[in-house]
């Protein structure tokens, strides 16, 4: 990926469904495929769990929730379902790409986003209708979007739809520990400093944190000093007032696997 990944090919646009299946048909682009997946019926919480299935060709990336210097990060919006009152969409931990021209974050393969839809009154029918978009890249970059409609409970039996969500939910990062996670040291207004914890090696750990809300980061730097991982993050933008909602996310990988988690807004 060069400088000119940024570049848009082409806007692709349409509206794939499949009214009596728990997932949509494939809806095709240059350089992979995308689809929606659910398991048919939500919990006793209202909760219904899907994902989203990029298929990517040989040669081809994608972007995790936020990409950094370049990139167009994974978005679904649920907003026209019906008794769909939110969707979250979630990540798997990411690999750091530096192609020379730009440093990102983001999948060199296929990758499944898993999804919790919730439902606003359990029992009742549910329909969803997700506009997702995306981009998918070689040496240039392809905005895809995409309607992806389905009925879950017309196929609310669907073992396999079920056992990928189910495999997808299991590749997530595990949840943040205090003996396995990320906390901040030091922070001013230019940059803060974070020390990472782990059971394992964390000299090659990698950190990703995140922006959003009007924050945005530069690539953390690593530094081993007086036994400690600490990681340097240059701030390039903040606003004005701290966000009412959770909080920065950040996913933390190791040799002994990847941890997510919620840092304060600074």
């Amino acid at each position: 990926m060069k400088k000119t990944t940024v570049a848009v090919l082409g806007f692709l646009v349409a509206t794939t469904g499949n009214a009596f299946a728990s997932s949509t048909q494939w809806f095709e682009a240059q350089g992979g495929r995308v689809r929606l997946v659910t398991t048919g019926e939500p919990d006793a919480q209202g909760r219904l769990k899907g994902m989203l299935d990029i298929h990517l060709d040989k040669g081809w990336k994608t972007y995790w929730r936020d990409p950094g210097e370049a990139g167009v990060p994974p978005q679904l919006d649920s907003s026209t379902s019906t008794n769909v009152t939110a969707a979250e969409l979630n990540f798997p931990a990411p690999q750091r790409h530096d192609d020379g021209y730009s440093v990102w974050a983001g999948y060199n393969s296929s990758v499944a986003l898993p999804i919790v839809f919730h439902v606003g009154a359990p029992g009742k029918p549910v329909l969803i209708n997700a506009d997702v978009f995306l981009g998918i890249c070689e040496t240039i970059c392809i905005p895809v979007h995409t309607k992806l409609s389905l009925d879950p409970a017309s196929a609310a039996d669907n073992a396999a739809d079920a056992a990928s969500v189910a495999a997808a939910f299991d590749a997530l990062p595990k949840a943040a520990q205090p003996d396995f996670g990320v906390t901040i040291v030091s922070q001013d207004d230019k940059a803060i400093l974070f020390e990472a914890k782990s059971p394992g090696d964390t000299s090659k750990a990698e950190f990703f944190l995140a922006g959003g809300e009007g924050y945005s980061f530069a690539t953390p730097k690593l530094e081993q000093k007086d036994g400690k991982t600490l990681f340097s993050v240059e701030v390039l933008d903040r606003p004005a007032a701290k966000p009412a909602d959770a909080g920065l996310h950040y996913t933390l990988v190791t040799d002994k696997g990847a941890v997510s988690g919620l840092l304060p807004y600074l």
